[in-house]
């Protein structure tokens, strides 16, 4: 299931693509073996049926009344009220049983330096600027400079630049490189192409800003989500970060709305929100 945010904001100018809003793409998600929960339930003499459809909430549900054996007389208000309470109880395990898949794109290096940061809960593998050609110009602008022509033009100046210097010098080391004599100092005498070419591009990129567009492949449980949401949803946040933060919880709301429904998006000056909610640090 794929399942897009609206289309990343981009332009071109003199053959730089600049992007100014990220894209998250839903790659996947959890799906429920039916008959194994049924078998489950018939095994322990109890009749128990949620009303939610979405595999997160209902393996959240399930996971939280394992622990207490609590099928045979649930609680009036179905999933979102039992969910509700395991929000406001701070029973924040239970929602470490959802799991999504998450790919954005139209990020910045920038970005997803302090993205990574969130480590238990989440998994990540990103595109790699050793073994992938940057030639092709994606430069994302933050929303400060891009309002202002003065701005926007020493930024765009900037980045040409910097793009410039990290072509030449892709160029340049590749040609090297395939001269024996420069070659032997630093590469292996075996080293075939794909060694040399690498050779350069890691070398060469050392000259591009953190503005560089990248796509991050995410894998998170849906308590991990929650802390990515209160701390980069927050007014103190980065911008780009707090941007994103509120394009996932749109996708997030769509698809598992009694895991992320009490999310509020508040509007701030810049144009972006904050993220509130009620239950904090689940």
């Amino acid at each position: 299931m794929v399942v897009p945010t609206p289309a990343t904001a981009a332009t071109v100018t003199n053959d730089i693509r600049i992007i100014t809003a990220p894209t998250v793409y839903l790659v996947g998600r959890q799906t429920i073996q039916d008959a194994e929960l049924e078998r489950f339930l018939a095994d322990h003499g109890v009749s128990w049926q949620t009303d939610s459809t979405v595999a997160a909430e209902v393996l959240c549900e399930t996971a939280g009344r394992v622990c207490y054996m609590s099928f045979a007389r649930p609680r009036p208000g179905g999933n979102a009220a039992y969910l509700e309470h395991i929000k406001d109880v701070g029973h924040g395990s239970v929602l470490e049983h959802a799991v999504y898949n998450l790919l954005i794109t139209g990020v910045s290096r920038s970005l997803t330096h302090e993205f990574v940061r969130h480590r238990a809960g989440m998994s990540y593998s990103q595109l790699s600027q050793r073994y992938v050609d940057e030639s092709v110009a994606e430069y994302v602008e933050p929303d400060i400079i891009a309002a202002d022509a003065e701005l926007h033009q020493a930024w765009l100046e900037a980045i040409q630049h910097a793009h410039a210097a990290y072509v030449r010098l892709a160029e340049m080391l590749s040609t090297k490189l395939n001269d024996p004599t420069f070659a032997t100092r630093w590469l292996s005498e075996s080293a075939d192409r794909t060694t040399r070419r690498k050779a350069a591009r890691q070398a060469a990129r050392s000259v591009l800003p953190n503005a560089c567009e990248t796509k991050i492949f995410v894998t998170a449980n849906a308590r991990a989500l929650r802390h990515f949401l209160e701390l980069r949803g927050s007014a103190q946040a980065e911008p780009e970060i707090r941007k994103l933060a509120c394009a996932v919880l749109d996708i997030l709301q769509k698809d598992s709305p009694n895991l992320f429904g009490d999310y509020h998006k508040v509007p701030l000056p810049d144009g972006t929100y904050e993220l509130t909610t009620p239950f904090k640090k689940v």
